[in-house]
């Protein structure tokens, strides 16, 4: 990922989170962005993370594409080591169970295709970059 496009993403996530919501969910290239929040899997401390979502009835679905790089973003760790943690959707805080899925999911490829669709294509264009099967997770309210 380019400096300058991990410089747009960080203060999106600034807005977002500084905002408390009121804005940040549709900012960036206009794809609806929820805040994960995860407990660190080594350190317990709170981490946040802006991300791309799609809705699956009443689950989000968030992908683990780490923009194709070859390792797999950190909250993925941590939402395997941690999987009870809090989305905020807009202003609303949504305590959820994080459970990631691959290929021989049999519910994987469509909801990889809902999420590759609401971010036009992107992850598609990720998991060609890199070897690993990318995570689809599945964020669904306690």
């Amino acid at each position: 990922m380019s400096n300058l496009f991990g410089n747009v993403l960080k203060a999106h996530q600034w807005i977002y989170e500084n905002s408390h919501g009121a804005l940040g969910h549709k900012l960036l290239f206009g794809n609806p962005t929820l805040l994960l929040r995860t407990t660190g899997r080594k350190t317990g401390q709170e981490r946040t993370n802006a991300l791309t979502y799609a809705r699956d009835g009443r689950n989000f679905l968030v992908t683990a594409s780490n923009g194709g790089s070859p390792r797999p973003p950190g909250w993925l760790a941590n939402v395997k080591s941690h999987p009870q943690c809090v989305i905020q959707v807009g202003t609303q805080r949504i305590p959820v169970t994080a459970t990631a899925t691959y290929p021989q999911n049999p519910e994987y490829a469509r909801r990889f295709q809902l999420v590759d669709k609401v971010n036009k294509g992107r992850y598609t264009q990720y998991q060609s970059m890199t070897s690993r099967p990318i995570a689809v997770v599945v964020l669904t309210p306690r």
